[in-house]
């Protein structure tokens, strides 16, 4: 059998102007794909993998359309040089599902439904989703077989690609053929009040293992949606693969409605205030390290990533004991390493990237470390007003704690430090001790309800919340 495989995986917030062009994205193509360490599935026995195109981003502002063409283009070139050498069985898909394209309302209903063009109807196409991405029918109407991570923070992001291929595989070598159906569901909701490390979700997403397991079902998911794009196809949604209509519809809304029923239920899992709130709780505590995420400049979840509230905050305070890691700063960056170790160096840091927007700090620091990462990234480390900062050339999430040790930083070592993130990842949590959340401004600010809302559907909670709602299924057309 012959798999044709391609993806496109970034996240993207409408809540800033600041595009995601082709530069910001790591491209996968022919078989530089096979030899990532994220697709060692591929190695499967009886199966020809035809290789296309894989692009993958640190989540941000909207793909800039001429990115977004190139990169289909791109696909589809590889993908009919693929059908020239003879026919596909199947295709996988390595999709997100919440890449906004500027002027374009549903991209992967576009790039999938591109692909279902080209390869005809009798092809078995299987994607995996992020559980953060949007549904739309169009999507529905073209795939075969889905899936979706099942956790939040992401631990399981390799087991789900492998999951939607391993389906793929079985369907074409049993030739029994799998459908989808899926029920939306008016809720949206940040990744932070549903971390299935968290209670409602916890329980929610563990049900999926045992609805697939009911007769006629193969595979059930639970997509919470995202928030920060205000776009037609922002919804929640359960999607279920299977063989009969009737048990995947009845497995579609009773995951739908369970979601819909604990709207109200969900809420941060960890201590979540104002940021000035949140540095005071700080101050107070005695255990170490104390990790506070500056949640609304969060460039996992498609923040800009130079905003300098906590920093400007932390030196006005005083706040000697905070280390304040990965502000992008390329400008300041540049200047600090042409200038060199211990030297000192007049900068503005803020509104390098997000002009707009961004409070701004001017004055001196002081260079305390320098690296350069083998991927081109360089990042520093600095003293400015007394508060020591990490910060980066590039946007990157620094999520975990050895991002900082190419500066001989070690997390477990500090009293205090702020990094952009919503809730932590699983190593991170491992040190903080405790994790406290700052409400802070941003490209993927937490107060949703204060968010600009003129595309979504409504009602849709909790930007509405006095409605009823019963759960119905649409199957595939």
């Amino acid at each position: 059998m012959r798999i044709a495989v391609a993806g496109l995986h970034t996240e993207c917030s409408t809540y800033t102007s600041v595009e995601q062009t082709k530069e910001n994205f790591d491209i996968m193509l022919g078989d530089q794909l096979l030899k990532h360490d994220l697709f060692a599935f591929l190695d499967h026995e009886g199966v020809d993998i035809a290789p296309l195109f894989y692009a993958r981003a640190t989540p941000g502002g909207p793909v800039a359309a001429k990115a977004y063409d190139g990169f289909k283009t791109q696909t589809l070139a590889a993908l009919d040089a693929a059908l020239d050498e003879g026919p596909v069985d199947g295709v996988y898909l390595a999709m997100h599902g919440a890449v906004h394209v500027t002027g374009m309302d549903d991209a992967e209903g576009d790039f999938i439904a591109a692909i279902r063009e080209r390869v005809g109807d009798e092809v078995i196409i299987s994607a995996s989703y992020d559980l953060h991405g949007n549904v739309t029918q169009k999507v529905i109407d073209q795939l075969d077989i889905f899936t979706a991570f099942r956790h939040a923070p992401h631990i399981d992001t390799y087991e789900t690609f492998e999951r939607a291929f391993l389906y793929l595989v079985d369907a074409l070598k049993t030739g029994k053929r799998p459908k989808l159906c899926w029920a939306p569901i008016p809720v949206l909701l940040p990744g932070e009040k549903t971390s299935t490390v968290d209670e409602p979700a916890k329980s929610l997403y563990a049900q999926l293992w045992d609805i697939d397991k009911r007769k006629g079902v193969l595979d059930a998911s639970l997509m919470v949606g995202y928030v920060w794009a205000d776009v037609t196809r922002g919804t929640a949604a359960a999607v279920v693969c299977g063989y009969d209509e009737a048990a995947m519809q009845q497995a579609a809304e009773d995951i739908a409605q369970s979601y819909f029923d604990a709207r109200d239920k969900f809420a941060f899992g960890v201590p979540a205030a104002p940021l000035g709130e949140t540095l005071d709780a700080a101050s107070k505590i005695d255990t170490d390290p104390i990790v506070i995420c500056d949640s609304g400049d969060n460039p996992g979840g498609g923040g800009v990533g130079d905003r300098v509230d906590v920093l400007k905050e932390a030196i006005s305070r005083e706040m000697k004991d905070l280390l304040v890691i990965g502000i992008c700063a390329p400008k300041a960056v540049a200047k600090l390493f042409d200038a060199g170790l211990n030297k000192k160096v007049a900068l503005q840091l803020g509104a390098e990237l997000d002009t707009l927007n961004s409070p701004i700090i001017e004055g001196a620091a002081t260079v305390l470390r320098l690296a350069e990462l083998a991927n081109g990234q360089r990042l520093a480390l600095v003293e400015v007003g007394g508060v020591r900062a990490v910060l980066s050339e590039k946007r990157q999430m620094f999520h975990d704690p050895d991002d900082v040790a190419p500066l001989g930083l070690d997390v477990a070592e500090e009293k205090m430090i702020a990094i952009k993130c919503g809730y932590i990842s699983a190593e991170m949590t491992k040190f903080a001790n405790p994790n406290l959340m700052a409400l802070t401004d941003g490209a993927v600010n937490q107060d949703i309800e204060r968010l600009s809302n003129h595309h979504r559907p409504s009602p849709c909670y909790p930007f509405q919340k006095d409605f009823a709602f019963t759960a119905k299924a649409r199957m595939a057309k």
